[in-house]
């Protein structure tokens, strides 16, 4: 089975195969628990929030009898596109791949709390029309509850060691809006004075995504900014991307919005009644 959305109060459920798409939101609302993750030991009480991208890397399940938890899970792909590129998530991931644990205050749990529930509610929605954009909405407004609270935690934390540092100085490399026009993995590792190999391990092992993924997290908004606008041409916006040639830029753009550039410019018109 393969689901978009999900919401449980089964603990053992969290990291079931059926979910290794989606990212996790579990909050305990009772007792304590523990679990794995990254090889490392993570324990649980009430009003701890746990964010895991990709759950099924999670572990060593134990749940004291008193345990009680609810979780909501969405695809993880869905949830990358609400936000912009230069969104709290992308620097955020970098310590949730690191402690996924975050203390709440009751007014915080209360928060997420509601989030879920109104997400759980709208489940049975799924024969609206627009369905997957109202359930966007919902999660958006979760995703800021989150990041409120994980920012807090953040404020209080120091990433003084070289990975960590690496990783940092990566993101505001692709801030710039550099992505545009360089996007390989070798700039980026020249630019931080470090291998490709390198980069993309630290990377991959601090965040749990590739380099090449924040590249084009970055560069697709970009693109279709400039696919938004008439008066470029498809020649025109392949140069100012630098892209070396028409197939390859075409190519691109079918990978990362499903669409040939001209059939997306296309979808942007505004179809008649």
């Amino acid at each position: 089975m393969n689901v978009d959305f999900l919401y449980s109060t089964d603990f053992h459920g969290m990291n079931a195969r059926e979910l290794s798409h989606t990212c996790m939101h579990l909050l305990c609302t009772a007792g304590e628990g523990s679990f794995v993750f990254n090889e490392r030991c993570h324990h649980i009480v009430k009003n701890d929030l746990v964010v895991i991208p990709l759950p099924h890397r999670v572990k060593n399940l134990a749940a004291h009898a008193d345990l009680q938890v609810e979780w909501f899970a969405a695809d993880n792909r869905f949830l990358q596109s609400l936000l912009p590129s230069n969104n709290y998530s992308i620097g955020g991931s970098i310590s949730l791949n690191q402690n996924p644990v975050i203390s709440l205050t009751d007014e915080q749990a209360a928060h997420i709390l509601a989030d879920f529930h109104r997400l759980r509610t709208r489940l049975a929605d799924r024969h609206l029309m627009f369905f997957r954009e109202l359930m966007g909405s919902l999660c958006l407004t979760m995703m800021y509850d989150i990041f409120e609270a994980h920012a807090q935690r953040d404020a209080t934390e120091n990433h003084t060691d070289r990975a960590g540092y690496i990783v940092k100085q990566l993101m505001a490399l692709l801030s710039t809006g550099i992505s545009r026009t360089e996007r390989e993995v070798r700039y980026y590792a020249d630019r931080l004075n470090v291998s490709p190999k390198y980069l993309s391990e630290t990377v991959r092992r601090m965040t749990g995504h590739s380099v090449t993924s924040y590249i084009d997290r970055h560069a697709i908004p970009i693109l279709k900014e400039y696919l938004g606008d008439d008066r470029l041409s498809l020649t025109q916006i392949a140069d100012l991307m630098h892209f070396t040639t028409l197939s390859y830029f075409s190519r691109y753009c079918t990978k990362h919005l499903g669409q040939s550039p001209s059939d997306y410019r296309q979808s942007l018109q505004p179809k008649l009644s």
